[in-house]
């Protein structure tokens, strides 16, 4: 078991000092190349829809959901959809998963503008998750307990070993680190390592699975970030929580890379449903509006396919029309059963009936 009071810096937190050859057993070369066919089958899927912004909105805020319900984080849908509409929204739990995707689409221009994923980006997505520049941690006392409130891991404690151990994190994410194994197997190893250096005071595991997928983008394995692996996490947390530490206490890698390779294969084939359903959605509407309502735009459709919960500003916005226009425009489309009108509070919002369905039906 390797643990950062150690006198020397245990070099089993160095990601270079393993074997790549060990991950090339029978078992684990047939998942990698399911798990490398659905996930490419998953990026030629995504690059179907002609807006982009659509499936990284739609499919963002359920990652954003599900990755922060693993930290029992807990919000419903409906409250999450109205209070993404909100400047400011009021739910407190709506308010950190909002944060999720916020820093999920930082990460995500930072990683296409530079075709890097360097500390400062890591550090910028949590600044924007955790709304402070804390920064990585620099008092000691940081220790992970199990549910009865034992500890079963102390990542490393000096502020000066967690720099160096993100910094050669840093180098094995962008190549500067030598290590012949497919960048699939690397993200598994990435992850692991990510989390057991637990480098700040909050928000590491929504930070890691941010970086799962961006470390995807950046390799080119997916455009855009639409695969994420927090709701598997969260079907199977317990599993997830154990195998992170039988790496730890017995260097159990591969039982950990199959794992990670088979939430890879299994979260791309749902969302390969998922994008399958949104792209039937957008095609029904498209063809039933435009023959119903001469109104119809392809901006109006982009608005009700990006917001599950949309409202009349919305539309003023986005269509430039006035207030009186859209709130017609809305109710004509509720009327033809396309939007379901719900008031709360003082506010009307207007749910796509069929985009909602296709996102509930991921749970």
């Amino acid at each position: 078991m390797f643990f950062a009071r150690m006198p020397e810096m245990p070099s089993s937190l160095f990601l270079e000092h393993l074997d790549p050859v060990r991950f090339e057993t029978a078992p684990i070369l047939r998942k990698l190349a399911s798990a490398s066919r659905q996930l490419a089958e998953l990026k030629g899927v995504a690059a179907g829809i002609p807006n982009q912004g659509i499936l990284i909105h739609s499919l963002g805020l359920q990652e954003a959901k599900d990755s922060s319900a693993i930290e029992n984080i807990v919000t419903t849908h409906d409250e999450l959809f109205q209070d993404d509409l909100q400047a400011f929204p009021g739910n407190p739990a709506a308010k950190e998963v909002l944060r999720y995707r916020q820093a999920l689409g930082a990460g995500y221009a930072l990683v296409r503008e530079s075709g890097l994923l360097t500390l400062n980006h890591i550090l910028q997505i949590q600044e924007v998750l955790e709304q402070n520049r804390a920064g990585f941690r620099r008092l000691p006392g940081t220790s992970l307990k199990d549910g009865e409130g034992q500890i079963v891991y102390t990542p490393p404690q000096d502020p000066e070993e967690i720099v160096r151990l993100m910094r050669s994190l840093e180098r094995f994410m962008n190549g500067e680190i030598a290590f012949d194994a497919d960048p699939l197997i690397k993200m598994c190893l990435i992850h692991h390592q990510f989390e057991s250096i637990h480098p700040f005071y909050d928000g590491n595991g929504r930070t890691g699975r941010i970086l799962n997928v961006l470390y995807l983008v950046k390799e080119r394995l997916l455009d855009i970030p639409v695969l994420y692996l927090s709701s598997h996490i969260v079907r199977t947390k317990s599993e997830y929580y154990q195998l992170l530490q039988d790496v730890r206490e017995q260097d159990a890698w591969e039982a950990w890379v199959l794992y990670m390779l088979d939430a890879v294969e299994l979260t791309s084939r749902q969302t390969i449903g998922t994008i399958h359903g949104i792209k039937a959605a957008l095609s029904d509407y498209k063809l039933r509006i435009r023959a119903a309502h001469r109104f119809y735009s392809q901006d109006l459709l982009n608005n009700l396919f990006t917001h599950p919960y949309t409202k009349i500003e919305f539309i003023e916005r986005d269509l430039d029309v006035s207030r009186l226009t859209a709130m017609k425009y809305l109710e004509a489309l509720t009327a033809d059963g396309f939007m379901l009108k719900r008031k709360i509070g003082r506010t009307n919002y207007y749910i796509n009936v069929a985009l909602e369905s296709v996102l509930l039906s991921t749970i």
